[in-house]
C-alpha cells in the first residue's frame, strides 16, 4: 500500500535528509581541508572514526527512550545535536583558516563538534520512524518506513554534490574568510530552520510503532533495509552474532563495510595527490567522484535489485567480484577519469553486496528474530565505520594505493568465501520449491 505523504511526513523526510547530508558534505571537504591546515591525513579519518563510534554506542540508547516517551523531544534533541555540532565545527574551522587559533588546536575543537554529532545527531533517527510507524497502519508501515530511509540514501548524493558550491571567500571585503569552513555553517543554518520547523509544526503524538537504531550515516551508506525491518518486527527473539544461520552473512558484511570505509574516506587525498592538485581545486572533482560514486550506489539498489531479482548469495558474489576489480582500478588510477570510473565500479558493487548481507541474514531466521538479526545488521554497518576510515587513511599513507589493493584482495577473499560458505537460506530454499 502506498504510504501517506503529508506536510508531517515531509517534514521528518528533511530531518533525515538534512542529517545525512549535512554529515557527507562536511566529510567530502574533510580531506582538504586537513590538508590545508597541515594535519596528519590519519588525523582527519580520525575525527569521522570517533564521530561513527559515538553514533554507534548512542543510536540504540535514543532508540529505547523514542520507544518509551518524547518522541518530539528526540527530534528535536537530535536536530539540536545536529545544527550545534555543524555550527561548532565551522567556527572552529574558520578560526583556524583566519589564524586566530594554531592549526592543531583549531582541529582538536573541531573535533570536540564532532563529537556533538555522533552523541546526539543519531537521537532524530529512531525518533522519525516512531513517528511514522505511529501514524500508519501495519499495511502502510513498510513502505512509509522504506521511503523515509531513502532520505538518508540521498543525502549521501546531495552533501558531496553540494559541498564544493558552499566553500565561499569572505562575507564582505575585508572581513573573514569563510572558506572550507562553509558547508558546515550552511549545514547548521538548515539545521536551525528544520529545528525551528519541527518545534512549531511537529504534532505531539502517541502511537504503538517503534523506531530503531539507524546506521551511521556516511558516503556511499546507503541504507540496507535492516532499520526499517527492526522498526517493523512484532516479537523479539535474540540470536547472536556467531549463531550458524547468520555467521557466514555477518563476516560478509564486516568485510564489505570495511571495504567501503576504507576507500570512501581515502578518495578524498587519492583525488588531490593524483591529480596533483591544490586541495582548493580538488573539491570540485573530489565532489563530483563521491557524487559518481553514490549514485552508482542507489542504482545497484534501487534498480538492479529489483530489476533482476537478484538473491542474496549472488549479491554477494556479484558485488564482492564488481568491488574487488573497482578497488583494484582505483588504486591504480592516474586520472580522474580512471579514479571516477574506478570508484563508480566499486560504490556498484558494494550497493549489491550490502543488500545482500542484509537479506541473507534476514531470510535464515524466522519472523521472531528479525528484530534482532536487524540490529545486528545496523550494528555491524555501524562498527565498519568507526575502524574503517582510519584503517584505510593509515595504509594510504604507507603508500597510495594500499587502501584499495587491501579492500580488493578483501573482496576477492570473500567471493571465495561465499562461493564456498553461503547458501540459500531455509526460507529462501522453501520458497524457490514453492515456486
Amino acid at each position: 500500500m502506498r504510504p501517506r505523504v503529508d506536510a508531517t511526513f515531509a517534514l521528518l523526510f528533511a530531518v533525515m535528509l538534512a542529517i545525512a547530508a549535512g554529515n557527507t558534505a562536511l566529510q567530502s571537504v574533510l580531506p582538504a581541508l586537513g590538508r590545508s591546515l597541515g594535519v596528519a591525513d590519519s588525523a582527519v579519518a580520525a575525527v569521522f572514526s570517533v564521530s561513527a563510534l559515538l553514533w554507534v554506542v548512542a543510536a540504540p540508547y535514543w532508540a529505547n527512550r523514542s520507544d518509551r516517551h518524547g518522541r518530539r523531544a528526540m527530534v528535536l534533541l537530535g536536530v539540536a545535536g545536529f545544527t550545534a555540532s555543524l555550527f561548532l565545527c565551522g567556527l572552529f574551522l574558520a578560526l583556524g583558516i583566519n589564524g586566530v587559533l594554531a592549526p592543531l588546536t583549531a582541529f582538536l575543537a573541531f573535533l570536540g563538534g564532532r563529537v556533538l554529532y555522533g552523541a546526539f545527531g543519531s537521537a532524530a533517527p529512531p525518533a522519525v520512524q516512531a513517528i511514522v510507524a505511529g501514524r500508519t497502519t501495519r499495511e502502510e508501515r513498510t513502505g512509509a518506513l522504506t521511503l523515509l530511509a531513502s532520505a538518508f540514501g540521498l543525502g549521501t548524493i546531495l552533501g558531496p554534490a553540494l559541498a564544493p558550491y558552499l566553500v565561499i571567500g569572505r562575507l564582505w571585503p575585508g572581513g573573514p574568510e569563510i572558506g572550507l569552513a562553509g558547508p558546515a555553517f550552511a549545514a547548521s543554518i538548515v539545521g536551525a530552520i528544520i529545528f525551528v520547523a519541527v518545534f512549531r509544526l511537529l504534532p505531539h503524538e502517541e502511537g504503538t510503532g517503534h523506531g530503531a537504531a539507524a546506521s551511521y550515516p556516511s558516503i556511499g551508506g546507503q541504507g540496507t533495509g535492516a532499520t526499517v525491518t527492526a522498526a517493523t518486527a512484532e516479537t523479539a527473539q535474540a540470536v547472536g552474532y556467531f549463531n550458524s544461520r547468520i555467521r557466514g552473512w555477518i563476516i560478509s558484511g564486516l568485510v564489505v563495510g570495511h571495504a567501503q570505509a576504507m576507500t570512501g574516506q581515502a578518495i578524498g587525498f587519492l583525488v588531490i595527490d593524483r591529480l596533483q592538485a591544490s586541495p582548493m581545486d580538488a573539491l570540485a572533482p573530489t565532489g563530483l567522484v563521491l557524487m559518481i560514486g553514490a549514485g552508482a550506489s542507489l542504482l545497484a539498489q534501487w534498480g538492479l535489485i529489483p530489476l533482476l531479482d537478484l538473491k542474496p548469495r549472488m549479491l554477494i558474489l556479484g558485488g564482492a567480484l564488481l568491488g574487488a576489480l573497482g578497488c583494484a582500478a582505483t588504486g591504480t588510477a592516474t586520472s580522474f577519469y580512471g579514479i571516477a570510473l574506478g570508484y563508480a565500479l566499486t560504490s556498484l558493487g558494494i550497493g549489491l553486496a550490502r543488500p545482500g548481507f542484509t537479506a541473507g541474514a534476514s531470510l535464515a531466521v524466522g519472523a521472531e528474530a528479525q528484530g534482532s538479526v536487524a540490529g545486528k545488521v545496523t550494528s555491524v554497518n555501524g562498527a565498519a565505520f568507526v575502524l574503517g576510515p582510519s584503517i584505510g587513511v593509515g595504509l594510504y599513507e604507507l603508500w597510495r594505493p594500499l587502501p584499495y589493493l587491501t579492500a580488493s584482495a578483501g573482496l576477492a577473499a570473500l567471493l571465495l568465501y561465499g562461493w564456498i560458505s553461503l547458501r540459500p537460506s531455509g526460507r529462501a530454499r522453501g520458497a524457490s520449491r514453492a515456486r
